[in-house]
This record gives C-alpha cells, sequence and structure tokens, in this order.
C-alpha cells in the first residue's frame, strides 16, 4: 500500500507541473494530496491524515477551483523564447534526478525488510499534536498563522487594484 501511495503521491505532482490545463493541474493536486493522506495514515497519523483530507482536498482545492474557473484559460506560450531560466529548467532537473539516484543507492533501501519504527501509542493524536503546537511551537504557529493574514489582506489589496477600485479605506 505504501508503494502505491507513493507512486500516486509522485504521479500527482507529477501531473501538476506537467499539465497545460489549470483545472487538470488543480485535480492533479488532489490526487497528490489524497496520497499523502494514505501516507499519513501508514505512518499511524490518523489526525493529520484527516486534516489533509478535509483542509487542503477539501477546503483549499475548492478555492483553487474557484481560481481556475475565474481566471479562465491561459494562453499557449510554447512558441515564446523561455529565456535563460528556462533553459536552466531541464539542467536542474538533470541534476536532482542524479541526486535522487544518490540518495537512493546511498541509503541502498536497507529498511525494507524491517517492521520500521517503534512509535508511541499517542503518535499522531490531537492532544499530541495541541501539545506541540501550543506549547513546543507556539512562536512558529503564530507566526505562520501571521503571514497567513498578511497573504490575505495582499490578496484584498491586489484584488482591489485589479477591479481599478480606491485604496482609501483599507486597513
Amino acid at each position: 500500500m505504501f508503494f502505491v501511495a507513493a507512486a500516486l503521491a509522485l504521479a500527482g505532482a507529477f501531473g501538476v507541473v506537467v499539465l497545460r490545463n489549470p483545472f487538470y493541474s488543480v485535480l492533479s493536486l488532489v490526487v497528490h494530496l489524497i496520497a499523502l493522506a494514505i501516507l499519513f495514515l501508514l505512518l499511524h497519523a490518523q489526525f493529520i491524515a484527516a486534516a489533509q483530507v478535509v483542509v487542503y482536498a477539501g477546503a483549499v482545492m475548492v478555492l483553487y477551483v474557484f481560481v481556475v474557473a475565474y481566471v479562465g484559460g491561459v494562453e499557449d506560450d510554447r512558441d515564446r523564447d523561455p529565456g535563460v531560466v528556462g533553459q536552466l529548467g531541464p539542467l536542474f532537473a538533470l541534476f536532482l534526478a542524479v541526486e535522487l539516484v544518490i540518495a537512493l543507492l546511498g541509503t541502498g533501501l536497507s529498511a525494507l525488510d524491517t517492521g520500521g519504527a517503534e512509535i508511541e501509542a499517542g503518535f499522531g493524536s490531537p492532544a499530541e499534536i495541541g501539545e506541540l503546537l501550543l506549547r513546543k511551537m507556539l512562536v512558529p504557529f503564530e507566526a505562520a498563522s501571521f503571514l497567513l493574514l498578511v497573504a490575505a489582506v495582499g490578496a484584498v489589496v491586489l484584488a482591489r487594484k485589479r477591479r481599478g477600485l480606491p485604496d482609501e479605506g483599507i486597513v
């Protein structure tokens, strides 16, 4: 089951990058996120798997679909000159492939025959996650919420400028 979920996650991520249609790209991202939730379930992190499905594959993907529907189709720019950055893309992909091969050969995949790591009884439970978020990781948790707030305000300001509305009264 692990290898099936891992293959689905990789195929979904690959589809996000390769597919030209934004709607199909979003659907491919949904497949990727659900495969990640399956991987979390296999790691005995039930709460994180449920949050992955509800928050990301559910709510966030609905927003992405609305954005894709609002923006509409994109122009086909395959004939456009890719520039220096576009020409370096295949070179970076080759370096990444070499790095992955080295990492796989370096590990020797020695853990395939083992039963895996020993897991505590409360691992991945809501109580354990709450303990981590509100005690050990409080500052990064609040910083992430502040960044999300700034991003939401920035999106509203950019949307107002795009529609030609004045900036007065924005708090």
